[in-house]
């Protein structure tokens, strides 16, 4: 099983934002607490310790059991919970949208990083308990984003007109489509076991969250993974403080906002912006923003609207009806969990980098901050191809036409690289434009029109070189094509593109077991693997 690593910023497929915050640079050391490394769990260990409310163990202990009564849950599982109620045990939290069957591959490279993290925490802290935690973006309103997932070049699909929270979106319908990938998965035993759990997930339960919580179980349930479904009356009854905080002082918005002015002043790219109240109403089909205008409470584009005392009580009596948004969730995830660090993507941490203030403001510790695992996936097949087309790893995240480009250079028989001839006449030039200067100084502006002229002659005419050749070895470029396209479809990065269904067709149960021994949180850096 081969494997092999590539920087984050060499891939191309990162933001600056992200990979400054990989190599730690010092202007952004104000928006993180500290950075993730093994020794600075410690300290995040012992300052989650002495503001967490453990009172909140209890009701979250139980309300993960009320969860978990109708699914086959593991021992490990089932110890974690469990282990919940004891002030000596932490949570490393992901987050993920209830996308259909998962949605795309990186899904399983989330789990399998939070999961593997708890893993090595116990390893370097035996005398406490780490939990690794699945948070269903349940209370998640824009269906559009996660009712499909691309399978084989194809994208299969879910409609249905419901609205509101998704996690709350009954299954009907999902026959149609569980019709659809039975014929695309095709035969075979691990074709028959990814139609059984479509099917038991999505035919056999009433909601898009009963359904992802059972599916997600069915995966990593044997690691102990912990799933949670934080759209409970309980569990934001533990919230409410912060909630009322939001709605009478508008904290968000105003800390946010100071953040924002200096990623700005950083040239770095703002992912949300705050609104002045950073919380919806969820109830009966709806999910909208809350607005107040002249001391009225107002659920936009509805009817409904409250005094503001009638509004405080109101949310007293029914916190299950009041939804944080992208701003307020991350609080609302470390107010209800002993959390010591949240896994997830690139956009995901930008948003969290944003929010340290509000934090600060709200008197809740923040946790750490860690790039969850990426990996590019080859059979053995495609590496040998690779290897025989003298590919690299390297090679591969180039984009198409420098992929192609470098590929006709390298299989060549003529050098078609102008670079030496055009410094030899930039060079020339240098002396042209001495020589005008010592004779007539208007005319370096002609000197300068025919380099540039020269110049450009050059470029074109390796242009049409390297067209020529292309042509000449169109055969042995296609070949190349392919291979990038098969790991790169749609010249996007494979985990963000296809379903785990596709490979699981051809490893099975090997490919979470695989990641569970590869994927390293803490090691900073792009995995390519070879299975």
């Amino acid at each position: 099983m081969p494997t092999d690593t590539i920087a984050y910023r060499d891939t191309n497929y990162f933001s600056d934002f992200i990979c400054d915050y990989l190599d730690k640079k010092p202007e952004l050391s104000s928006l993180y607490n500290r950075f993730p490394t093994l020794d600075n769990f410690k300290v995040q260990i012992d300052q989650k310790s002495m503001s967490f409310n453990e009172q909140s163990r209890g009701v979250l202990v139980t309300t993960l059991k009320q969860q978990y009564k109708n699914l086959s849950t593991s021992k490990e599982t089932l110890n974690h919970i469990d282990s919940l109620q004891s002030n000596n045990t932490f949570t490393i939290t992901t987050g993920h949208q209830l996308n259909l069957f998962t949605g795309p591959l990186y899904f399983l490279y989330k789990i399998v990083s939070t999961i593997n993290l708890t893993k090595q925490l116990k390893d370097a802290y035996p005398d406490k308990n780490f939990v690794p935690i699945y948070w269903m973006a349940s209370e998640d309103h824009d269906f559009e984003e996660i009712n499909y997932f691309n399978f084989n070049g194809k994208k299969i699909q879910w409609n249905s007109d419901q609205t509101g929270a998704v996690g709350r979106f009954n299954t009907s319908g999902l026959d149609s489509v569980f019709e659809v990938v039975s014929s695309e998965f095709g035969l075979g035993d691990n074709a028959e076991q990814l139609k059984l759990w479509f099917k038991k997930a999505y035919l056999e339960h009433n909601n898009l969250a009963e359904a992802t919580r059972y599916l997600a179980n069915e995966l990593f349930g044997t690691h102990g993974l912990v799933i949670l479904d934080a759209d409970d009356k309980k569990l934001k009854q533990l919230f409410v403080p912060y909630m009322k905080q939001e709605l009478l002082e508008k904290t968000a918005v105003k800390h946010v906002s100071s953040t924002n002015k200096t990623l700005e002043s950083l040239d770095l790219k703002i992912q949300v912006n705050p609104r002045d109240i950073n919380l919806f109403y969820m109830h009966q089909g709806i999910r909208e923003r809350i607005v107040e205008e002249d001391d009225t409470y107002k659920v936009l584009d509805t009817q409904l609207s409250w005094s503001k005392d009638d509004f405080i009580k109101h949310l007293n009596e029914y916190p299950e009806r009041f939804s944080p948004n992208v701003i307020m969730r991350p609080l609302y995830q470390e107010v209800i969990l002993p959390n010591l660090c949240y896994i997830g993507g690139g956009g995901e941490m930008i948003y969290w980098l944003q929010l340290k203030s509000t934090f600060k403001a709200q008197n809740i510790v923040f946790p750490m901050l860690l790039l969850r695992n990426s990996a590019l996936i080859k059979s053995s097949k495609q590496a040998s191809k690779l290897h025989k087309l003298n590919i690299s790893n390297k090679d591969l995240f180039l984009n198409r036409n420098t992929f192609i480009n470098k590929k006709v250079r390298q299989i060549s028989n003529i050098e078609i690289d102008f670079s030496g001839q055009i410094q030899h006449l930039e060079n020339q030039f240098k002396d042209l434009y001495e020589l005008a200067n010592q004779t007539d100084k208007s005319f370096t502006g002609a000197v300068k029109a025919q380099e540039v002229k020269q110049i450009k002659g050059l470029k074109t005419l390796e242009k049409r070189l390297l067209k020529a050749q292309k042509r000449k070895l169109a055969d042995e470029i296609k070949r190349c094509i392919i291979l990038q396209e098969q790991l790169f479809p749609n010249q996007s990065l494979q985990e963000r593109n296809i379903n785990f269904s596709e490979l699981y067709l051809e490893y099975g149960d090997q490919l979470i077991s695989k990641l569970m021994k590869t994927l390293k949180p803490l090691n900073g850096d792009f995995l390519v693997l070879t299975i």
